[in-house]
């Protein structure tokens, strides 16, 4: 489950929106787009910002040759194929290892302080590729201090492909992405990650603990008994009436005095701030309340 608020931007949203010449008529277009993606498509169009949708939109349509949303909601209407590539292009998966690395030391303070009493749970959601889970994995195999052996991670997401991806654990560097200074948070990432050409492989021991599961914040239910919830860079796409909602799942989900740590640029709702205690403001590091109007 994106740009990320600290100056990372997903690829798909340097393309702007196309220019609105067709006033009313394209705005209503648009809203049945939208409606036909979210009842017959089965995506949650009326959670997103409709910036953020008018961009994922415009940017299929260039790629489709489409001038107007009249005409790419035809081609929507009548290709399998492109209702597929639109939900990929709508499921929000920019990530890399070890975003922010003040972020993962204050994750790191997290996981020493859980590690010693008994399994720890940890739960990433919207994980897009599973870089973040596996930086995690990662950083307790790393840390002297962590009984990697306790740490559970479980991987998240709504996009079967960025699923995929993840449980293979392989990653191609590229042009753009640069896998060695991701990595270069740890003092000897090569100790986790088997290095062939531009292909990065995640080691079989650091996989071990993790796995991976398809689940949508926005309508599935919540889990349970996590201990850490990451869930990064995920609400600044989500219209303001839906992060109630969603930020109860994620405070279910989490035990009595479990920690959450969201993105950067993100903000606990005033409505929710009782559930959560700010442990890192700065880092945006939160631990559940032990009682709360969630557990009601």
């Amino acid at each position: 489950m994106i740009g990320d608020g600290a100056g990372e931007i997903d690829p798909e949203d340097l393309d702007l929106p196309l220019d609105d010449t067709g006033g009313d008529d394209d705005e209503e277009t648009f809203t049945e787009l939208l409606a036909f993606v979210e009842d017959e498509l089965s995506f949650a169009t009326s959670h997103y910002n409709d910036s953020y949708l008018d961009r994922r939109v415009s940017s299929r349509m260039r790629r489709t040759q489409c001038d107007t949303y009249e005409a790419y909601f035809e081609l929507l209407r009548q290709d399998p194929a492109e209702q597929e590539a639109l939900l990929e292009a709508l499921s929000i998966n920019v990530t890399g290892f070890f975003r922010n690395p003040d972020v993962w030391e204050g994750i790191r303070t997290v996981l020493r302080r859980l590690s010693g009493n008994g399994p720890v749970r940890v739960w990433s959601a919207a994980c897009a590729d599973g870089r973040e889970p596996y930086s995690l994995a990662m950083l307790a195999h790393d840390d002297p201090e962590i009984d990697e052996s306790s740490v559970y991670v479980l991987g998240t997401d709504i996009s079967q492909p960025a699923l995929e991806t993840a449980r293979e654990g392989v990653y191609e560097e590229s042009r753009t992405i640069d896998l060695d200074e991701q990595l270069s948070f740890l003092d000897d990432y090569r100790r986790y990650v088997d290095v062939d050409g531009r292909n990065y492989r995640i080691a079989d021991d650091v996989r071990t603990n993790v796995r991976f599961q398809r689940h949508d914040l926005i309508n599935d239910e919540p889990k349970s008994g996590f201990d850490l919830v990451v869930c990064r860079n995920l609400f600044i796409y989500i219209d303001n009436a839906y992060k109630r909602s969603m930020l109860e799942t994620i405070a279910r989900s989490l035990r009595s005095s479990g920690y959450l740590v969201i993105g950067k640029a993100e903000t606990i709702p005033p409505n929710l701030q009782s559930a959560f205690a700010v442990r890192e403001a700065r880092l945006r590091i939160y631990q559940r309340a032990e009682s709360s109007a969630t557990d009601q």
